[in-house]
């Protein structure tokens, strides 16, 4: 039976939005006076060398949030990108950003014989891509930091997954799912893509960060929409998976502003940008991430993989049913990145923020629409999806 939103289409809709789709949050509150917050780490904290950082990509999920902390740090901001995609969160910001215009694939002029501090590599959805460019800014800047993922691993056969895991570097001669195939290209491009940037710059101007998924504000994937929207709705909310099943998830904010202190501390090496700081089982997950809403909830829990699949159920991220080759998805170590330095917004505050964006104007009622009357949707499907599931466990 086909998946409905698979792990797979998750990918490919992150591919999307981080090279053609536009980053569509701005403006909102809690999101833009996040870094004013008083934090417990060195996030308040201002460096006294102003760094000159130049971003290939920049304008999309991630990019805009490491532009507004590093500005706000006292950093300069250079982006390289196709001019095709306009940013809309933290916009005012740009107009302090050198944007430079090029292409990945086959236009590089605009960095030529320029110098930076610091390059991040976005947008680096090829392993060739990434060899250009770190080929032609190794001489003129001192540092690459290339942002890969912790699809590197797949597949997911093993558990607690340090970054001296063995990653994936090449693909199986056979593939028979169709789904796989995606999966398999995207871990072998990241982690080739890695090598290239480690290969030209050396491992000692090399910074490598594998996040895993990410969320937030913003979040034109819709991974995670689901669940802002339905526990804000109150009622008996379905929830996958057994007792013990783990998941994993880091907000986008988390990663983007602890990259830029990597940057300022100057680290080097590879770490899994993973959260929450302890390990978590998807039903305290729901739990704490209903206290962002005062709506009363009855969480109605489906543990039988058996009848998820058979409703098109094997993922409502951040759950990714453990079978097979996602059995370890959720088991990825984190303790490397904590050591240095990554910090984590209280859930409840990522869903509220998510929440309070998706229901701002800068998302348009047809954006919402698409996603909250899907009748493919588990928001759609989950009444009848429900019954079915009482009926069962009624005769047994």
């Amino acid at each position: 039976m086909k998946k409905e939103q698979s792990r797979r289409e998750f990918i490919v809709k992150g591919i999307k939005s981080a090279v053609v789709i536009p980053f569509l949050f701005t403006g909102l509150n809690a999101c833009n006076n996040s870094s004013k917050e008083k934090r417990t780490d060195s996030t308040s904290e201002t460096k006294a060398k102003s760094l000159k950082i130049l971003i290939l990509g920049g304008t999309s999920f991630l990019g805009p949030h490491q532009i507004s902390y590093a500005m706000k740090r006292g950093h300069s901001i250079s982006t390289f990108t196709r001019g095709k995609t306009k940013p809309t969160v933290h916009q005012d910001l740009f107009d302090h950003v050198e944007q430079l215009i090029g292409d990945r694939k086959d236009d590089l002029t605009a960095l030529h014989n320029r110098k930076w501090d610091v390059v991040i590599d976005n947008s680096g959805h090829d392993a060739e891509w990434t060899r250009k460019s770190a080929e032609l800014l190794k001489e003129n800047c001192d540092l690459y930091v290339y942002t890969s993922s912790t699809g590197v691993y797949y597949p997911y056969i093993d558990s607690d997954y340090k970054e001296g895991a063995k990653v994936l570097l090449e693909e199986p001669e056979v593939i028979t799912d169709e789904e796989e195939k995606i999966e398999y290209w995207y871990g072998v491009m990241k982690a080739n893509s890695e090598l290239e940037a480690i290969k030209q710059f050396g491992k000692d101007k090399s910074l490598i960060v594998r996040p895993t998924y990410m969320i937030g504000p913003a979040d034109k994937s819709n991974r995670f929409i689901h669940w802002t929207i339905r526990l804000s709705q109150g009622g008996e909310v379905l929830v996958p998976g057994k007792e013990k099943d783990l998941v994993q998830y880091i907000d986008v904010r988390d990663v983007a502003e602890w990259m830029i202190r990597l940057i300022e501390d100057k680290k080097n090496g590879t770490y899994n940008a993973v959260g929450p700081k302890e390990k978590q089982t998807m039903y305290s997950f729901v739990e704490e991430a209903k206290e962002a809403f005062p709506a009363k909830t009855t969480l109605v829990k489906i543990d039988d993989y058996e009848f998820l699949r058979e409703h098109n159920i094997s993922d409502l991220v951040p759950w990714i049913m453990p079978t097979g080759k996602n059995a370890g998805s959720a088991k990825v170590n984190n303790e490397k990145a904590i050591a240095n330095g990554l910090s984590f917004r209280p859930l409840a505050k990522t869903v509220k923020d998510t929440y309070d964006w998706w229901n701002s104007e800068t998302v348009s009622q047809a954006q919402r629409d698409k996603v909250e009357l899907d009748p493919k949707s588990v928001l759609v499907r989950e009444r009848t999806i429900l019954t079915a599931w009482q009926k069962l466990t009624a005769t047994t």
